[in-house]
Formats: structure tokens, sequence, C-alpha cells
């Protein structure tokens, strides 16, 4: 591949990340509103396991874009070596 392929990726994958972190924040915020709104325990309980859960999930996506591009540097490395 080119290395204007792997430059393009590398935009695209922080753009990824950017929009990603973003997502977390909104889901974090819309479960703290759930969590401060509701009134059961039982209720307040599910909306923090769901906001647990719901994080986990934007941490993997974020962990993976990471490792992403680490790789796509890699490679940038290796095409501008192959030059």
């Amino acid at each position: 591949m080119s290395l204007d392929y792997y430059k393009r990726q590398m935009v695209d994958l922080r753009a990824r990340m950017a929009r990603e972190r973003e997502a977390k924040k909104k889901d974090n915020a819309y479960y703290a509103e759930r969590i401060k709104n509701e009134s059961t325990a039982s209720g307040k309980a599910s909306y923090r396991k769901s906001k647990i859960d719901k994080a986990a999930y934007h941490d993997r996506a974020i962990e993976s874009l990471k490792h992403s591009i680490e790789m796509c540097k890699e490679n940038i490395a290796r095409a501008r070596k192959s030059r």
C-alpha cells in the first residue's frame, strides 16, 4: 500500500477515536442523569450497571483504535523505509 493510503487511514482512525470519546462522554452524562432522576433503588442500581457496561464498551473500542493507530504507524514507517 502507498504512504498516502496509510496517512489517510491514520487521519480516519484518529477521527474515529475522537468520536468514540465523545460518545463515551455523552453516554456517561445520559446515565448520570438517569441515575439522578430514578426514584427506586433497584432502578438506580440497574442504571449504574448499564453505565459501567457502556463505559467498558467504549473503553474497549478506544483501546482497539489505539492498537490500530500503532499498527498504522508501523505501516507508515515500513512504507517510508521501502521508498
